[in-house]
């Protein structure tokens, strides 16, 4: 297969059976999402050599660290990676510098080295580096954990749940610092979570797990705007859209973001004309018209053309996929609603969107 990363795993367990094969890019997020009992994590640990697949294939670039048919499996130490848990697991005896040098030491490397100075660069943590560990909040401490795990220059990161143990404040505190991270970054990053927001701020590549196996796998915004296995990833089902502010309406409190053929006003959260914003839609906001809506209170309509149409959750509803200019949008309506507006594919119409959130 083709990627920058190639995991095949075969793990047989009582009551469990992992396997999947995935072809991963070699930049970015790609973010392993699903219930618990899904896999994610044993995926994670089968990577990094802490658990053994009977049968399985994992290649970073042109590394290999398993290949069972040729007699390859790698241990743990030989395997180039930085591993975040869920908690921090720093020590509470040494300050933030010696933690972090400690991690250096330990993994072979030199702790006058770049690659700490830019870790700690990254992570925004040179403040801290002479304070005490038990005086860091939980979103200082898994900072400096994940700045731990990027001082060695990995060649792969793997994060499994690192904000689980934190509370809703801490992890709105740390997002920003793992957005920096997948924007500057060059190295993969392999991320475990449940949580819907991670998926929608962070993801590059979303692969969906159930019960062991692979439910849907790709480009975190083409899986997200499937209709044919729709994965709802909080709310309900819906459609990311990178756009760029383009204009402000201070007497509203709104701003104007642009995408590919088309744009949608939004609630105006300080950023600067120019700024790249990543956006959300979900399908239950979005309904259809066949004339250009006038007269309305939704702010939203843009022209749009019919690509698909699937069955929906309930047996009421379908899930129509719309393509307005170069974005795909989702919306959930009725299906007595799609047979009296005669809604088929490559049908010319119009979308309303009543509510747009800028999500990064």
């Amino acid at each position: 297969m083709s990627g920058a990363m190639h995991i095949k795993l075969s793990l047989l367990r009582p009551g469990f059976e992992l396997a999947v094969d995935l072809a991963l890019p070699d930049q970015g997020i790609s973010v392993l999402f699903g219930p618990s009992g899904s896999g994610k994590t044993t995926v994670l640990r089968c990577v990094a050599g802490l658990e053994t697949a009977a049968r399985g294939v994992v290649r970073i670039g042109t590394e290999i660290w398993q290949d069972h048919a040729a007699g390859i499996r790698l241990p743990a130490w030989q395997r180039d990676l930085g591993y975040v848990f869920q908690e921090a697991s720093l020590f509470e005896h040494l300050d933030v510098r010696r933690n972090l040098e400690y991690g250096l030491r330990r993994a072979g490397r030199n702790g006058a080295g770049s690659g700490l100075k830019s870790a700690v660069r990254l992570l925004g943590i040179e403040s801290l580096m002479t304070r005490s560990v038990a005086n860091l909040s939980g979103g200082e401490r898994q900072r400096v954990a994940i700045a731990r795990a990027l001082a060695t220059q990995p060649r792969l990161l793997l994060l499994d749940e690192p904000m689980a143990s934190l509370d809703f404040a801490r992890r709105q505190e740390i997002l920003p610092w793992l957005e920096r991270m997948r924007d500057e970054l060059s190295i993969p990053m392999l991320y475990v979570t449940h949580s819907s927001d991670e998926v929608a701020r962070l993801a590059d590549h979303l692969v969906v797990l159930d019960a062991g196996r692979i439910r849907a796998d790709g480009p975190v915004a083409d899986v997200l705007a499937s209709v044919e296995s729709p994965v709802v990833v909080g709310e309900d089902a819906g459609t990311l859209v990178n756009a760029r502010i383009i204009e402000r309406d201070a007497s509203w409190h709104l701003v104007r973001a642009e995408f590919p053929g088309g744009s949608f006003w939004v609630r105006d959260g300080g950023q600067s004309l120019g700024t790249q914003v990543r956006l959300r839609v979900l399908a239950r906001d979005v309904s259809i018209q066949l004339q250009e809506p006038a007269q309305t209170s939704i702010q939203n309509h843009l022209p749009a053309v019919v690509e698909s149409i699937a069955e929906g959750h309930d047996p009421s509803q379908a899930l129509i996929r719309l393509r307005c200019g170069g974005a795909p949008l989702l919306a959930r309506v009725t299906k007595r609603a799609t047979h009296s507006l005669q809604l088929v594919p490559q049908k010319a119409v119009w979308a309303q969107v009543k509510a747009v959130a800028v999500i990064a």
